[in-house]
């Protein structure tokens, strides 16, 4: 984690900077629910439970969640790996359910 906290700058002028660990829990979390835009993110800090408890309370702008993962993304990529690694040794992927949607149609 430090290496996030490097990158944490709290200013004495302007708003107080967010804290990156709560960053990037809403980024992770947002990821593991298939949210990859800044905007969706931003969306469910404000909207889902869940995200309020994460960003206690907190609701990062696009404009910040955006840069935090530009700057940070090959310390997050690594990170979500070995996330998604233990908790698949751990027995919480399942992976015992597989679906494709499709629709047949007729064409010209």
């Amino acid at each position: 984690m430090s290496v996030f906290d490097d990158n944490y700058q709290n200013d004495e002028t302007g708003r107080s900077a967010y804290d990156p660990k709560i960053l990037l829990k809403v980024v992770l979390l947002g990821y593991s629910r298939g949210l990859t835009s800044s905007r969706e993110i931003e969306r469910a800090c404000c909207e889902n439970v869940l995200f309020m408890a994460m960003s206690c309370n907190q609701r990062p702008d696009h404009s910040t969640i955006a840069p935090f993962v530009s700057s940070m993304k090959d310390q997050i990529k690594p990170l979500f790996r070995d996330i998604l690694l233990v908790c698949d040794q751990e027995g919480l992927l399942g992976g015992s359910f597989f679906a494709i949607d499709g629709c047949k149609m007729s064409s010209n």
